[in-house]
C-alpha cells in the first residue's frame, strides 16, 4: 500500500508553494498560475496558518463581486487546515478528501511540512499500484517469470 511519502517522493515537483496572509489574493492567483497549481499554502512566521484555492477565490472573491487585487489572502482563507502525516496510506488521503471535499493535503511529520499531495497525485498513485497489481496476477495466471 502507498504511503503519503511515497506519493509525495514520486511527484516529479516536490516545490512547495506558499504565501502570506497579508498578500492579495490577485498575488496568490498570480502565483498558482505560474506555478501551475490550484492551491497554496499561507504560512506566517514558519507555521501553517491556511490554504487558500482556485476554490476559494471563486466561491469568495468572484461571486461577492470584491476585488482581489483589495482583498488580503487571510480572509478568504481556509483557516482550518486538515493535513495527513507521512505514513498515512493513499486510501485514507483519498477517504479524507472525499469525505471534506478537498482537493490538497499538505503532509506533515510533527510540525515540520513535507509536501502538498492533490488528488490529481493520489489517483496517479493509485492507477500505478493497481498497473501494477493487475501486471502480477497475469504472470501469475499465465505462469510467465519475471
Amino acid at each position: 500500500m502507498t504511503t503519503a511519502a511515497e506519493i509525495l517522493r514520486a511527484k516529479p515537483d516536490q516545490s512547495i508553494y506558499t504565501i502570506a496572509p497579508t498578500a492579495s489574493v490577485y498575488d496568490a492567483l498570480v502565483m498558482m498560475s505560474d506555478k501551475r497549481v490550484g492551491a497554496l499554502l499561507v504560512m506566517d512566521e514558519g507555521r501553517i496558518t491556511g490554504i487558500i484555492t482556485e476554490r476559494d477565490y471563486a466561491r469568495k472573491i468572484a461571486l461577492m463581486s470584491r476585488l482581489s487585487r483589495e482583498t488580503d489572502v487571510s480572509e478568504i482563507m481556509t483557516s482550518a487546515v486538515m493535513y495527513v502525516s507521512p505514513s498515512q496510506t493513499s486510501e485514507e488521503c483519498m477517504a479524507l478528501m472525499t469525505e471534506n471535499r478537498l482537493r490538497h493535503l499538505p503532509v506533515m511529520d510533527g510540525e515540520r511540512l513535507l509536501g502538498m499531495i492533490s488528488i490529481g497525485d493520489l489517483v496517479k498513485g493509485i492507477i500505478s499500484e493497481q498497473k501494477f497489481i493487475i501486471e502480477q496476477l497475469e504472470h501469475y495466471i499465465t505462469g510467465a517469470r519475471a
